[in-house]
């Protein structure tokens, strides 16, 4: 399935019906009066969040969405029928914003299942309804009112726990198959990851929903690459895995250098984003000169304060898995990745004691 995240699409309630102008006329029945019913009211466009989507592709093509008109009103005191809602379906992430001004209107969610943008208008009223002592014969009623037509732009944030960054080809299909079911395109060559992938991980009893999004390089944010039409998916995301390959081919490419490169493009597309916790890990470590790599990142850190824990993992071979799962789940938790939380015992001053 083509994974699509952003469409602009319109949409447009349904109009009320016209009241009725009608006149009761039976049978012995003399000056029946007046008998024309009201208008029905138009459907509503109601955006409702289906746990079942993945893309927002079904809006792709059919960008302009109507729901229908309240019928008109009939003689004998019937009243038009009125519609029912038009449901558009959204996945859970989706972003519904006014496509003319910018502004957020709903954020579709477990918080806000359902959303209505789009009011339909409300049916006009009968000439019986404007019957009085004084006027017991009204030729006239009301027109029913039209409904709201908007313009949306919808967005899909997906929503997960972690997500893996890094440059291109640098192990992250590979991480996220080994620790999930997911089964995304995995080869030898840049650029395999066109879309993000989902996965969810099972680990000591507790679940969470690890998100790999295609690889950044530097300049992303200028539209080098794939640009940053993907960071978005990780705006929702707790903690990020930094993935970093200890053997990075190019000119001026290296641990270090590719680390302050995708952290500089975290910054430069949110300064949020770029202050989500981080858990680094060098991948590949089935390979030999993986290790010197490793222990030469860690020493360009070691006069920090404040160091961060960087793991040597390889996806392959299953090496590291357990300690950078353990990262991540203390990560979740709010923890500082490689240090443990120390708990003081709180000692309460002394009681005076009167002498006897």
């Amino acid at each position: 399935m083509k994974f699509v995240d952003e469409v602009r699409i319109k949409v447009a309630s349904g109009d009320g019906g016209d009241g009725a102008v009608a006149w009761r006329r039976e049978k012995f029945i003399p000056r029946g009066g007046p008998a024309g019913g009201d208008g029905g009211w138009g459907g509503d466009v109601v955006l409702v969040v289906d746990p079942q989507m993945a893309t927002l592709l079904d809006y792709r093509y059919i960008r302009e969405h109507k729901a229908r008109s309240g019928e008109q009103g009939r003689g004998s005191d019937q009243n038009g029928l009125s519609q029912p809602a038009l449901e558009l379906r959204v996945p859970p992430g989706t972003l519904v914003k006014d496509a003319g001004t910018g502004e957020v209107l709903a954020d579709m969610g477990d918080a806000c299942p359902s959303f209505v943008v789009a009011k339909g208008g409300r049916g006009g009223l009968g000439n019986m309804n404007f019957a009085t002592s004084t006027n017991q014969a009204p030729r006239f009623a009301k027109k029913g009112k039209p409904g709201e037509t908007r313009e949306l732009q919808l967005e899909l944030k997906l929503l997960a726990d972690v997500g893996i960054v890094g440059y291109p080809n640098a192990g992250k299909s590979t991480l996220i198959s080994r620790i999930s079911k997911a089964r995304p395109k995995i080869a030898d060559y840049p650029f395999t990851t066109l879309t993000p992938n989902l996965g969810v991980v099972g680990w000591r009893g507790k679940s969470f929903v690890v998100a790999d999004v295609p690889g950044l390089i530097e300049g992303a944010h200028t539209g080098a690459g794939l640009g940053h039409q993907f960071l978005r998916h990780l705006e929702r995301t707790k903690v990020l895995v930094h993935l970093v390959d200890p053997l990075a081919p190019g000119e001026g490419r290296g641990p270090r250098a590719d680390l302050d490169a995708i952290n500089r493009e975290l910054a430069l597309y949110s300064p949020l984003l770029a202050k989500k916790p981080q858990v680094i890990a060098v991948t590949k470590m089935d390979v030999p000169q993986a290790s010197q790599m490793l222990a030469a990142l860690q020493k360009s850190f070691a006069r920090r304060k404040r160091k961060p824990q960087i793991l040597g993992i390889s996806a392959v071979t299953g090496e590291g898995m357990d300690p950078l799962l353990d990262a991540v789940a203390k990560a979740l938790r709010g923890e500082v990745p490689g240090k443990e939380r120390l708990g003081k015992k709180k000692v309460g001053k002394p009681r005076k004691t009167s002498a006897r």
